[in-house]
C-alpha cells in the first residue's frame, strides 16, 4: 500500500481470484479407486501365494526383511515374501493419494471421504497384523485375522468403486424388500462362507511355513462345516433368483444375480476338485483368487438392487459459479450434510 496520485491511499496491489487448492474431478477420482481395487486383489493373491509356498517366514524380521537387511536374500522363499510386501507398499500409496483425492474431489462428498480413510486405517491395521504373524512364527488365528482383515479392505474398495460413479444417496429400490432382505441374508451367508473356508485353510496342510502350527481341529470336519454353508447359500440364491423371475424385475438385476450364481458354481468346482486332489498349492490360489471374485459380484449384486442417479446428472455449482469454489458451498456437499 502507498500513497496515490491524490496523495490518498492506493487500493490492494491485487485484484484477481484467491489461489485456490487443486481439485479432483469425479471422473479421475473413479479412475483411482478401480486402480486401488486391483492392487486390494493382488495384495490378497499375493499373501495367498506367501502361505502356499510355504514362504511364511522368509523375511524373518519386519518391517525389514531380516535384521541386518530391508531386502531379501537371492532365494525363492525370501523374494516370494518381500514380494507380498512391495504390495503392500504400492497399496500403501494408493491409499493415502486416494484420501487426498477424495478430499480435494469436487464435487466434495463425505461418503467418499470416509471410505478413503477406512481403506487408510485398513492398510495399517493389516501392516500391525502383519508384524504379529511374522513374530508369532505363523499362529494360524493371526493367519485368519490377516486374511479377514484383507477382505474388509476389498469390501471397502468396492463399495468406494461403486459409490464413486454416481450422485450420493441410497438410490430407489427396484425390487421388493422380501428380494432386499433376501439379498442382505446372502451376504450374511457368503460372510460365514468366507470365514469357514479361512479356518479350513488354517487346519490344512498350507500353513505357510513347514513348522508352522495348525488349528487344533480336524481337515475334513471343517471342509464339511465350510461345504454345508455354501450349500445353503446357493440354495438362497437360487431362491432369490426366483424371486427376481417371478415379480418380473428388470433385466440388469437378473442378470446380475445370474453372474453371481455362476461365480459361485465356479468357486464350489474349484473348493470341491482341490480338496479331492489333495489341494494342490496351484488350485488353491485360483480358489483364492475365486473368493475375492464371488464376494465381490456379491457386493455388486445387492448394489443393483437400488437404482441411482449418475453424479454427472447433478448440476456442478462451481461450473456454474466459478465463486462457489472460494466459498466451499456445494449442492453435493450440502447433500451430505
Amino acid at each position: 500500500m502507498g500513497p496515490g496520485p491524490g496523495g490518498g491511499c492506493a487500493g490492494p496491489r491485487y485484484h484477481g481470484r484467491p489461489v485456490q487448492a487443486p481439485s479432483v474431478r469425479e471422473r479421475t477420482f473413479l479412475r483411482l479407486t478401480q486402480t486401488t481395487l486391483v492392487v486390494v486383489v493382488l495384495n490378497i493373491v499375493s499373501g495367498g501365494a506367501v502361505r502356499l509356498t510355504d514362504s511364511g517366514l522368509g523375511c524373518p524380521d519386519w518391517p525389514n526383511c531380516s535384521r541386518r537387511s530391508l531386502t531379501p536374500a537371492l532365494s525363492f522363499h525370501p523374494a516370494v515374501e518381500f514380494g507380498n510386501r512391495m504390495v503392500v507398499v504400492v497399496l500403501t500409496v494408493l491409499v493415502a493419494v486416494t484420501l487426498v483425492a477424495a478430499l480435494l474431489r469436487r464435487p466434495r462428498r463425505r461418503d467418499l471421504a470416509w471410505l478413503s480413510a477406512a481403506l487408510v486405517g485398513g492398510v495399517l491395521g493389516e501392516a500391525v497384523i502383519g508384524a504379529v504373524v511374522v513374530y508369532s512364527k505363523l499362529n494360524p488365528y493371526a493367519v485368519m485375522v490377516h486374511f479377514l482383515v484383507g477382505m474388509a479392505l476389498l469390501t471397502a474398495s468396492v463399495v468406494l468403486v461403486l459409490r464413486a460413479g454416481r450422485a450420493p444417496g441410497a438410490g430407489l429400490p427396484r425390487t421388493s424388500p422380501a428380494t432386499r432382505g433376501l439379498a442382505w441374508a446372502q451376504l450374511g451367508v457368503l460372510a460365514l462362507a468366507v470365514a469357514a473356508g479361512t479356518a479350513t485353510t488354517g487346519a490344512g496342510p498350507h500353513a505357510g511355513g513347514r513348522d508352522a502350527v495348525r488349528l487344533p481341529v480336524p481337515l475334513t470336519d471343517m471342509a464339511r462345516t465350510h461345504s454345508g454353508i455354501v450349500l445353503v447359500l446357493g440354495a438362497l440364491t437360487l431362491v432369490e433368483l426366483a424371486l427376481l423371475f417371478r415379480q418380473g424385475a428388470a433385466g440388469a438385476v437378473q442378470e446380475r444375480g445370474r453372474l453371481l450364481l455362476a461365480a459361485m458354481v465356479a468357486q464350489g468346482l474349484v473348493g470341491y476338485t482341490q480338496y479331492f486332489s489333495h489341494l494342490p498349492p496351484l488350485l488353491v490360489g485360483v480358489h483364492v483368487l475365486g473368493v475375492t471374485v464371488v464376494w465381490s459380484a456379491a457386493l455388486w449384486f445387492v448394489d443393483g438392487l437400488a437404482d441411482h442417479v449418475p453424479e454427472r446428472a447433478v448440476p456442478d455449482p462451481v461450473l456454474l459459479d466459478p465463486g462457489a469454489a472460494a466459498t466451499g458451498g456445494t449442492l453435493a456437499e450440502a447433500a451430505t450434510r
